[in-house]
């Protein structure tokens, strides 16, 4: 079954600043998943928060995971260096 992404409206106003062929190949990333929401190299973050997070070159995606509704939710992206602070 696929889940359906969803993004928090800063996520989304994160991902809007960004470069087009940036925003290209985040977005293909983010549609993967909705078919596979735990990809090769995932890695988990916060437990109590249960954030995973995806990178695609000098990128991260940082998201959490609702099983129950089959729910991804896109929590932030951002380059590596500022996408950790403050989550």
């Amino acid at each position: 079954m696929a889940y359906v992404v969803k993004f928090k409206p800063s996520a989304e106003r994160q991902f809007r600043k960004l470069p087009g062929a940036q925003q290209r190949r985040l977005a293909t990333k983010i549609e993967s998943l909705a078919g596979n929401p735990r990809p090769p190299g995932v890695e988990v973050l916060e437990a109590r928060d249960r954030l995973y997070r995806v990178w695609v070159g000098d990128y991260r995606i940082v998201y959490q995971i609702a099983d129950a509704v089959l729910l991804v939710l896109v929590v932030k992206i951002g380059n590596r260096r500022e996408v950790y602070r403050k989550l």
